[in-house]
């Protein structure tokens, strides 16, 4: 459920017209649902109320401050893969005690800057990951919290760019060698065995991959104990799928149902990585529209965001539902184009032979469930500014990012004296 709704003849977002904010704000930018936002962090945190756990929301589907300072205020947490994303949970507010910090490229002074804040724990990919850790813990005279992250081999059933549980996948060390890893963690001095990890993936829409990589996990867990491990955290990850299209994922409620038993059992705190599923619709992206062209019986619409605005429909072929931000467009004869951006590259597109409307330049357009993996993977592409991004809360709005103007784009570069 989401709070973006017509009103009148024209999107709103909770109290506030989308037509307002690019009036004020102007085109492209995305909208943030406040109410919405919390709903669904609250809806998954709920689910799991009998079970202790933290939600340690996964800050690279969306790493805007004003969304992780709603989360932190919460009492969530937050699941980071950088330096970067260390620094933005800080700066919000997320205590370090809830930051877990995942991925296989750990730098040293990623390390370094994690262990000084004294986050929760490192999922650690890899045994030269591991002993690097405990290297730079002893030269810190401090001892370093980790989990190993299991790589279970369990196919998740969704798109081969974020599924992250197969074995030929990059992420995690094979379930068939991982107590041979921890036999090697429980050896070195600067490190404390604290948790075990697994994440199998992004945008599931079934229980079962859930439950079969969870199965094997506790079965870990089990082992770990009997041989005098103490295990304080299982860190299951998130990948809860949402509706783009017509997928019909499980809710949170049907997940924690699922799999509440298994984690009961284990006598740990659980820890869940939910990302798309708490922000994915909870925004949308907001496009006018420049020209309309035909090229034999294509039609093409070409608006004012492009893929380095929203990269997932180049990158994945991935679905957005488009709406007119003004209701009257639907009334116009429909017609099969694609939607595009200004973007140099045929795989500039935000949808691809879509019945629409027939759009009109001037007209806004909203591309849908956009809130998750949408800013945070924009980029500067043929030097276009990064666009505004707003969140609405109740009827008021912030535009909680500023659009970049081109100034910024030249930040930190330098035109060496031999060229003047």
């Amino acid at each position: 459920m989401h709070y973006f709704d017509y009103r009148l003849g024209e999107l709103y977002c909770e109290e506030v017209p989308i037509k307002k904010i690019a009036e004020e704000v102007g085109t492209p930018f995305y909208c943030y649902s406040h109410g919405t936002l919390l709903r669904h962090y609250n809806v998954f945190d709920h689910s799991f109320e009998k079970v202790p756990h933290i939600v340690c929301f996964a800050v690279k589907a969306n790493s805007n401050l004003a969304v992780l300072k709603l989360f932190a205020r919460q009492g969530g947490g937050a699941d980071i893969v950088s330096g970067g994303e260390l620094y933005r949970a800080q700066k919000a507010g997320i205590p370090p005690g809830k930051i877990v910090y995942a991925g296989v490229g750990k730098t040293r002074q990623e390390i370094i800057s994690a262990l000084k804040a004294g986050i929760l724990m490192f999922n650690v990919e890899s045994s030269q990951e591991l002993l690097t850790i405990d290297s730079i813990a002893s030269e810190m005279g401090v001892k370093a919290p980790i989990a190993l992250r299991i790589n279970p081999n369990v196919d998740p059933q969704t798109h081969p760019y974020v599924s992250t549980g197969l074995k030929e996948n990059k992420f995690g060390i094979s379930h068939t060698t991982v107590l041979e890893e921890y036999k090697l963690a429980i050896s070195l001095k600067n490190i404390d065995v604290v948790g075990v990890h697994k994440h199998i993936g992004s945008q599931i829409t079934m229980v079962s991959p859930f439950v079969d990589a969870l199965e094997k996990t506790i079965d870990i867990v089990e082992k770990l104990k009997e041989g005098g491990i103490n295990i304080k955290y299982i860190d299951i990850g998130g990948g809860l799928g949402i509706t783009y299209e017509d997928e019909a994922p499980p809710q949170p409620n049907d997940l924690a149902k699922a799999i509440e038993p298994l984690l009961l059992k284990s006598g740990c705190t659980i820890i869940f990585e939910p990302g798309r599923v708490i922000v994915g619709n909870a925004g949308i992206l907001v496009a006018t529209v420049l020209y309309s062209k035909k090229n034999d019986d294509k039609t093409f619409f070409i608006v004012d965001a492009a893929m380095n605005d929203l990269a997932r429909p180049s990158l994945y072929n991935s679905y957005h539902g488009i709406a007119p931000v003004e209701m009257e467009v639907n009334a116009r004869e429909k017609i099969v184009a694609d939607i595009v951006g200004p973007i140099c590259e045929s795989g500039d597109f935000l949808a691809k032979d879509r019945t629409l409307p027939n759009y009109k330049p001037g007209d806004l357009m909203s591309i849908m469930s956009s809130g998750a993996y949408g800013f945070s993977m924009s980029s500067n592409y043929n030097s276009r500014p990064r666009v505004a991004e707003v969140m609405v809360n109740g009827d008021r709005f912030d535009v909680v990012r500023a659009r970049e103007k081109v100034e910024d784009l030249v930040n930190g570069e330098v035109i060496p004296e031999y060229l003047e």
